[in-house]
């Protein structure tokens, strides 16, 4: 299951989209519980905001258990993600994403080559006045090694969008992905407080 991705670099669409905040910095090492940009549907158009790793719906008392992923097998039926999945879905961008493979567990980086999306769910939660907003990320079954489900421009503007049929929804928790580059890495991305370019540097 995907436990850190990062957002290093991103395009001018992705800058243009409402609300994209102007002092947004460089993260190469994004793990459950930071704070990460996210694009939802307001309107009919995109709009961009941070939001927390970790979904907290506004009757979660216990914030100790905030699900940083959502299963795409079980989304439609599991009281924390069914409304959200019904309602709330966002995008998460990204530029790819790291994996601990065989035996030692040595970290890789997988990505597509560009910038990327991931399906999400979101919540809005008050504290004291104020909105701030929690994020899911959705994953994919056992068998694809609960990776990211990730939806290319088409695809994207449909989980979007409230007008999309829930029948078309479901075929998307369950497309066939797009082959990606898995590189292996040398070991800084196992340092938490590792957050820098270095988290890239080839085994």
């Amino acid at each position: 299951m995907t436990s850190r991705y990062a957002l290093f670099r991103w395009n001018r669409e992705l800058a243009e989209n409402a609300g994209f905040p102007a002092d947004l910095q460089p993260q190469w090492n994004v793990a459950p519980g930071a704070r990460v940009l996210m694009l939802r549907e307001e309107n009919g158009a995109r709009h961009a905001d941070l939001a927390r790793w970790g979904l907290t719906p506004a009757w979660l008392k216990d914030l100790s258990r905030t699900p940083a992923h959502a299963r795409t097998e079980t989304i439609v039926e599991q009281p924390m993600f069914r409304d959200a999945f019904a309602q709330r879905r966002c995008l998460l961008p990204a530029n790819g994403f790291y994996e601990w493979l065989g035996v030692r567990k040595r970290p890789h980086w997988v990505s597509g080559g560009g910038l990327i999306c991931f399906a999400g769910v979101w919540e809005a939660y008050p504290v004291e006045g104020h909105t701030y907003y929690s994020v899911a990320m959705l994953t994919q079954a056992a068998g694809d090694m609960r990776r990211p489900l990730i939806l290319d421009v088409q695809e994207q503007a449909q989980w979007l969008s409230n007008a999309t049929p829930a029948a078309r929804l479901l075929e998307l928790l369950q497309l066939p992905q797009a082959r990606l580059r898995v590189q292996a890495l040398a070991n800084f991305i196992n340092d938490p407080t590792c957050n820098g370019p270095e988290c890239l540097t080839p085994a």
